[in-house]
């Protein structure tokens, strides 16, 4: 009697249904969206702190592994951001953790809590847009305004650098810089100032790697989760992509 191969589950299973997507065209439907969307990302952030391009094919990956296109969701929210009890879309458009200094200007105000919900280009956009800002690393720091003339003002009886700072709309740093020996203020006084604010500011990127996605975007929800991005990158790789206008 022949002995019945224990039926599969959880990885396994997951690894024999995704290794199928390769040579199904159906699973290349977001090739040139990712792409274009990534080459925005990478044209915004270049220069930026050592900023390294990202390659699309962790992103496309990373869409095999949050829905992939025998989910219902492949075709409405494929990364998967902006779904029920999903808080990244949220820390992404708040402006509150950074993601006002990863998203292209051409995307600021586009992107939108209910865009990210129903139109895929704006999934995939908001998806990148939050892995980028888990990848970054900010520091607020004082960051001289456009206008780079050298003012001066009096010193005033009482007057502190946080009280001229803040009156003049500068910081205590660009004063301290412009006034290295004014380490005691005396009333009449004159110290140069420029204007400037402490503002948020992006000073370092993590090496993105699957583990780190796993890490910093998934945030545990998946204990098998860089263990699928690895697979399906493997597949992403081997495969062919769609051909993308230029």
């Amino acid at each position: 009697m022949a002995v019945q191969a224990p039926s599969k589950a959880g990885f396994d299973k997951w690894q024999d249904g995704i290794n199928k997507a390769v040579g199904d065209s159906k699973w290349n439907a977001w090739d040139c969206e990712i792409q274009m969307a990534v080459n925005e990302y990478n044209r915004h952030l270049s220069g930026t702190a050592g900023y390294m391009p990202l390659d699309w094919q962790f992103i496309k990956a990373m869409i095999w592994v949050e829905s992939g296109a025998n989910n219902s969701q492949w075709n409405i929210k494929p990364m998967q951001i902006g779904v029920p009890g999903d808080p990244g879309m949220t820390s992404l458009l708040s402006g509150n953790e950074g993601g006002d200094l990863i998203v292209p200007p051409d995307w600021k105000g586009r992107l939108t809590a209910g865009s990210v919900r129903t139109i895929p280009a704006h999934n995939i956009r908001a998806g990148i847009g939050y892995l980028l800002m888990r990848m970054a690393n900010f520091e607020y720091r004082s960051t001289l305004d456009a206008d780079a003339k050298v003012y001066e003002v009096a010193v005033k009886p009482g007057d502190s650098l946080d009280r001229i700072a803040k009156a003049q709309g500068s910081t205590v740093d660009t004063l301290k810089k412009l006034n290295p020996t004014a380490a005691v203020l005396r009333p009449g006084q004159v110290l140069k100032y420029q204007k400037a604010s402490v503002q948020r500011v992006i000073t370092s990127w993590w090496h993105i790697s699957t583990s780190l996605i796993a890490q910093r975007y998934n945030g545990g929800g998946d204990p098998n989760y860089a263990k699928k991005l690895d697979h399906a990158l493997s597949l992403v790789r081997k495969g062919k992509a769609a051909l993308c206008a230029q």
